[in-house]
């Protein structure tokens, strides 16, 4: 058989792809016929124009991909943060022997009031440990013939210092902390005022209540060393503590003025 008519598929001048002669060159180029076929005409269509399109629809839906995770996890930590503030958490945790109070500076308080909230933690546990001390040398006292009366102030104090200082005045501060409430640090401004006046009184231990011997104050501790050495001695060490006391307490009432004004 002669194929010597047949047309040859290598031929440049049957067809260019890269000529700009037909009307649709931009956006599709056909195929030649390669002599395989019943059809001798057949074209293929191949849209130039869609190729580009979809590699370009790809870099936009990755791009918005990336965009929708980033939009759904800052909106997840707002949550987050929101949900934390709206619903405290109040568990027990402190002391860790024996749970009596909510306690977790470091997951609950901002990073920048962290130290802050420490010292004002360090003046809470100071106050208890004054009145614990104090109910030691009033029953030193007591037991050098002081008289029963004391001891049991002594005891009132101890019992209705230590929870009702964390109620009025520890907890404002914490919880404005955690939920920077301004009502919180009012409250807390006022009841630690009045924390630092009693620390004052029980440091100079007027004769006001029984001779003033119900507080390991100085001036309780001049009387008590014209009756014992040993009381005296007890009631000095009381006066220091509450002395140091006043002094801590009113550097973190400065401190936390400061922070108050300065986050407005």
């Amino acid at each position: 058989m002669n194929r010597r008519d047949d047309a040859n598929p290598f031929d440049e001048e049957n067809f260019n792809p890269f000529s700009n002669g037909s009307a649709n060159a931009g956006s599709k180029f056909r195929l030649p016929n390669f002599g395989f076929g019943q059809k001798s005409d057949a074209t293929v269509d191949i849209p130039l124009d869609s190729i580009n399109d979809s590699s370009k629809r790809e870099r936009e839906l990755a791009t918005w991909e990336a965009d929708l995770k980033r939009r759904e996890l800052d909106i997840k930590r707002r949550e987050d943060v929101v949900g934390r503030a709206a619903i405290p958490n109040d568990d027990r945790n402190w002391p860790t022997f024996f749970p009596i109070i909510h306690h977790d500076i470091a997951n609950e308080i901002p990073v920048h009031a962290q130290r802050l909230q420490y010292l004002a933690f360090a003046s809470w546990l100071g106050i208890v440990l004054c009145l614990v001390y104090n109910l030691v040398a009033v029953t030193v006292c007591w037991i050098r013939g002081g008289g029963v009366k004391i001891f049991f102030l002594a005891v009132i104090y101890v019992i209705l210092g230590c929870p009702l200082s964390y109620l009025l005045w520890y907890r404002p501060l914490y919880r404005g902390m955690r939920t920077d409430s301004a009502l919180k640090f009012g409250w807390f401004f006022m009841a630690y005022a009045l924390h630092i006046v009693f620390c004052i009184f029980a440091a100079l231990a007027p004769p006001v209540v029984f001779h003033g011997n119900s507080l390991a104050g100085i001036l309780a501790a001049v009387d008590g060393f014209s009756k014992h050495v040993l009381v005296g001695i007890f009631y000095l060490v009381g006066f220091a503590l509450f002395t140091l006391e006043a002094l801590l307490s009113v550097w973190v009432l400065q401190k936390v003025y400061m922070y108050f004004r300065g986050r407005k």
